[in-house]
């Protein structure tokens, strides 16, 4: 199967050089920095100390995604804000029988690309696992987490070659009930973007996790209004994890030590956004939960008020790094918060 890699990013250069370093043909699409930096071939690492290494030759880097035309599976990991664009490439790229594969944040990316790229089929897909750039060409899977892609034409072809490159990949009747679960976690990304700390240090700050959990609670109200019963992601659902939460530090690291099994230096993917000067993510996240507590008429005004402090931050309006203190009192609490440079 030759796959291509639509918008080699960390997820997409982790999956494609996992691909590649077992044998697969493999093209990355991306930009040109990014083509530079692999020049040396791909360095895959994971927290549990494992290596592998795709060598320059092992796939074929470019930035013209004409280059796609006879692959066939395509792998979607552009940022959200470019799935639109995205599609309508690929449209006119893709050969009539591909299998389009979306393995990007939150849930309505694989219904806008079915939307210019039908008949094609397109599988939406959930990575439940954290990937950071190091250095020039190293790829490090930080925490635990395998991809889950939905049922359909090829998906059971698709999985078993994640899986044999060393991916565990499952396949859901009911993807969508699995992506909301995800966001649901991923409301983390906002509130970690915002600390400006390592992942492992955010979560084990009270105060953060206590705006994370009234994100989390504020969500599940909506979705249940909706009619929506999102799926466990990960050892616990979504209502226990609100509870855990809200805990002391010191029980919170006793009782919830799987969820603190993250390398020291790893940061969400909104976090590294904000760092490269990226657009946000942020409307396909939290921004999901308002667009859906309007179309419920239910209220959502601690996600509303994330979205706000997240677009001021990346654009430059607010400040890019809160205390925890101050961004429950900015989130949850009453009054002007004190800024933070």
């Amino acid at each position: 199967m030759k796959t291509g890699i639509f918008g080699a990013g960390s997820i997409g250069c982790y999956v494609g050089g996992m691909l590649a370093a077992a044998g697969n043909e493999v093209i990355l699409v991306g930009r040109a920095t990014m083509g530079d930096r692999l020049k040396g071939g791909i360095v895959l690492t994971r927290f549990d100390g494992s290596e592998h290494h795709a060598a320059p030759g092992s796939f074929t880097f470019t930035t013209n995604p004409a280059a796609l035309a006879d692959c066939d599976a395509i792998v979607v990991c552009v940022k959200s804000v470019a799935t639109e664009e995205a599609g309508e490439t690929l449209a006119g790229t893709a050969k009539p029988d591909a299998l389009i594969v979306s393995l990007q944040n939150g849930v309505s990316n694989a219904a806008a690309l079915l939307a210019t790229l039908a008949p094609r089929g397109v599988l939406a897909g959930m990575v439940a696992f954290n990937v950071a750039q190091i250095g020039g060409n190293r790829f490090h899977c930080g925490t635990e987490g395998e991809i889950v892609i939905g049922a359909g034409r090829g998906a059971d072809a698709f999985a078993r070659l994640l899986t044999a490159a060393g991916i565990e990949t499952e396949i859901a009747g009911d993807i969508e009930a699995v992506q909301w679960g995800k966001l649901l976690l991923n409301l983390n990304n906002a509130v970690n973007a915002l600390s400006g700390l390592p992942l492992k240090r955010q979560l084990s700050t009270r105060a953060y996790r206590q705006v994370l959990a009234a994100s989390m609670r504020e969500a599940l109200s909506v979705l249940t209004a909706a009619g929506i019963r999102p799926a466990t992601v990960g050892k616990a659902g979504p209502s226990l994890i609100t509870r855990v939460l809200g805990l002391p530090d010191w029980l919170f690291v006793r009782l919830a030590g799987s969820m603190l099994k993250i390398d020291e230096d790893a940061t969400s993917s909104m976090a590294e956004d904000l760092a490269r000067g990226r657009p946000p993510e942020i409307d396909w996240l939290n921004g999901e939960i308002v667009a859906l507590g309007r179309k419920t008429g239910m209220a959502t005004p601690v996600n509303e008020r994330i979205v706000t402090l997240v677009k001021a931050a990346f654009d430059g309006a607010g400040p890019r790094r809160w205390d925890g203190a101050d961004l429950k009192r900015a989130v949850l609490g009453a009054g002007p918060p004190a800024k933070r440079p």
